[in-house]
């Protein structure tokens, strides 16, 4: 087994290390969502953290790890009597990202429910987490029911297994902690709500704290057990700070002018529904009983506030997660009180209380331990990073030519009307077009191939009821073989790639229009978001075509790159499509199952080079040879009109719609499917 890397070893990244300390004193606060760019050890934090737990005392044999001192009554494993059990590590469990259904919550052998009436279940990835850690990395990539599944689990601490009228239910209360880089793609802020805490890392930009963690980082390689032997002291003081806690956290004080704080900051920061004021309220007791006190301070609040509500500021793909701290401040002191709990009002330098084992008053952070190895010039760890400023977008770039203009800001995004790609696909699961999928409407039934994920009742019992006699049926019961199971056949939704081809040349670059045209593609990014497609955008302006962002699931990225996008110069209209044929070539390659739309937003004028209307003609028709699904936006205005865009929508085998036509509230029609020249076979 390979030693994990300690710690107390991590340099820096103090909100996430706190983060994950809170919730190992009290996994009520409800997990913590970690978001990075690539390359910050968030993993690295969070494997080591398993290695900080107590231990757990289990019932012996019992496959859901029942706590001998309180047996669940409803474990399947169970009836189990009280007493004295054994004891093991608290675990920590992975889940990976394609990870089946079955996988996570457990399976039942429906041969047998059917057959015998016996539940015989299979434990999934939930039991295994049960008191302890269930980690997943790249949470953002995980499918929707799986995360919905996850985190229902998680808010009510058990887990529901239901095939065909047959249920199992067990216990199921873990720490659970996610990670993801925000540039793969965003969580609905639905599922963001659901995650207690929220952390931003970043690799430091302090060379002497980069170069402490490389020293370290080639130490642990080099010799990782006498790396770990040379921090074993400071994390058995973190482990038992971590049980001191634990023990100090029933008797910690709540006082009402704190709640009152609490509320006050969620309802100043508009913030839906009254779970982050819970959460909140759970954090600033955790802090209080980590810093040893048992009475919670508005220090505790204002800490709790910073790492409970930025990402329940997100409403939209387009919101930068953050928190206003002027704001804060003058929430909390606009409701400073008497922290007794009496609410009049109090002195502005309370009594932090006594220091918790380990060091520290207030929300503290965790300790490094002295360490030959620790930074002698290391910046003081900030209590959290000041994310109240959104990040600046990149620069825009510099026109490249003659009568080019600088970047246009878009106008105010709209409700699109939905556009789909025609056919049954099989692509991953969305909410764009028709696909055979593991969830939706029945539609039929099969063999299985491998296991049985969804049992088709009525044909299994049509497969069988034929051969009772034969197979010596005497009861009430159904005599059922593995060859009568059937396999329920589902028709869902699945999400496509959306790649945007956007002209940006001088014909487009009247400052109104180019606004409303960049207002309807982040309409269409909102809508791509929404309906879980990956997104695209290639752009075409001066001499040549270029891929603004390659395909990505973060329709955030694909914005940022529209909003500093440039226009003028001529109209390469068939090197902008012939990027696209490249683009949609390799992503065949990549992603076969996943069906692409294209997207054409133009006036269809092309100009620049030898014969560039017929050169535009026979790039459409590749994209109609590849029977590519697309639509052209036509963004034409003004009382005469050319019509080039329905020509182009015709040599690509599509069909055009108008800007006005694009709103989902117009008269203009109703749901437009897209055209391809050859249809997928349904």
């Amino acid at each position: 087994m390979s030693t994990r890397y300690p710690f107390t070893a991590v340099v820096g990244m103090d909100d996430l290390r706190l983060a994950l300390l809170l919730n190992a004193v009290s996994p009520a606060v409800g997990g913590v969502l970690v978001r990075g760019e690539k390359g910050t050890a968030k993993s690295t934090a969070v494997r080591a953290l398993a290695d900080l737990l107590p231990e757990v005392a289990v019932v012996p044999g019992c496959r859901f790890s029942c706590d001998p001192a309180a047996p669940d009554a409803q474990c399947p494993d169970g009836p189990h009597e009280s007493g004295p059990g054994g004891l093991r590590a608290a675990r920590m469990v992975e889940l990976p990202v394609g990870a089946s259904e079955d996988r996570l919550v457990g399976a039942l052998d429906i041969e047998r429910a059917l057959g015998e009436g016996v539940k015989a279940f299979e434990p999934g990835l939930l039991a295994d987490a049960h008191r302890g850690i269930l980690y997943v990395d790249e949470v953002n990539l995980l499918h929707d029911h799986l995360i919905d599944l996850l985190l229902d689990a998680a808010a009510m601490g058990s887990s529901y297994v239901e095939r065909e009228g047959v249920s199992v239910r067990h216990a199921a209360r873990f720490l659970l902690v996610g990670t993801m880089n925000p540039e793969e793609g965003e969580l609905r802020p639905q599922l963001l709500d659901r995650f207690g805490l929220t952390v931003e890392v970043a690799a430091s930009r302090e060379p002497g704290q980069r170069v402490e963690v490389v020293r370290r980082r080639l130490a642990h390689d080099d010799d990782p057990a006498g790396f770990a032997a040379r921090w074993a002291e400071d994390e058995s003081a973190l482990r038992q700070r971590i049980v001191a806690a634990r023990e100090l956290l029933p008797s910690v004080v709540l006082g009402d002018a704190v709640l009152l704080q609490i509320a006050a900051t969620c309802a100043a920061f508009e913030v839906d529904g009254m779970r982050a004021d819970i959460v909140m309220a759970r954090t600033a007791t955790a802090l209080a009983a980590w810093a040893g006190r048992t009475e919670v301070t508005s220090d505790d609040v204002r800490q709790a506030a910073l790492l409970a509500l930025p990402h329940r500021r997100r409403r939209n793909p387009f919101d930068a997660p953050g928190l206003d701290q002027d704001k804060l401040d003058e929430t909390l002191e606009q409701f400073q009180g008497d922290e007794s709990g009496e609410g009049a009002e109090g002195d502005d330098d309370p009594d932090p209380g006594p220091e918790g084992p380990g060091g520290g008053g207030g929300g503290g952070v965790p300790p490094q331990g002295d360490s030959p190895e620790s930074p002698a010039d290391a910046p003081e760890p900030s209590a959290s990073p000041d994310t109240s400023e959104a990040p600046e977008p990149p620069a825009a770039p510099a026109p490249s030519g003659p009568g080019e203009r600088a970047a246009v800001k878009a106008a105010e995004p709209f409700r699109t009307k939905m556009l789909s790609v025609p056919g049954l696909g099989q692509g991953a699961a969305g909410r764009r077009s028709r696909a055979r999928t593991d969830h939706g409407r029945t539609t039929g039934s099969r063999r299985p191939q491998g296991a049985l994920t969804k049992l088709h009742l009525t044909a299994t019992v049509q497969a069988a009821a034929p051969h009772q006699r034969a197979r010596g049926r005497s009861g009430r019961g159904l005599v059922v073989r593995r060859d009568d199971l059937r396999q329920a056949t589902r028709e869902g939704r699945e999400g496509n790639l959306v790649l945007f081809v956007v002209d940006a040349s001088g014909s487009m670059a009247a400052r109104q229009r180019m606004s409303a045209v960049k207002g309807a593609v982040l309409s269409l990014l909102l809508d791509a978001y929404q309906r879980r497609d990956k997104v695209g955008l290639v752009t075409f302006r001066g001499k040549d075509a270029e891929l603004a962002l390659p395909p990505t699931s973060s329709v955030d990225a694909a914005a940022a790159r529209l909003e500093t996008l440039p226009t003028g110069g001529r109209t390469p209209l068939a090197a902008g499509l012939l990027k696209a044929h490249d683009v949609l070539r390799v992503e065949r390659l990549r992603d076969p199952s996943r069906r692409p739309l294209l997207v054409v937003v133009t006036d269809g004028r092309a100009t620049g080079g030898p014969e560039p209307v017929a050169l535009a003609g026979r790039a459409a028709r590749l994209h109609a040879a590849d029977g590519t699904a697309s639509v052209v936006v036509d963004c034409e205005s003004g009382m005469v009109r050319l019509g080039l865009a329905g020509e182009l929508a015709r040599e690509l085998g599509g069909s055009a719609v108008t800007l006005d036509e694009l709103r989902a509230d117009s008269i203009a029609g109703l749901v437009k499917d897209v055209q391809g020249t050859s249809r997928r076979a349904a």
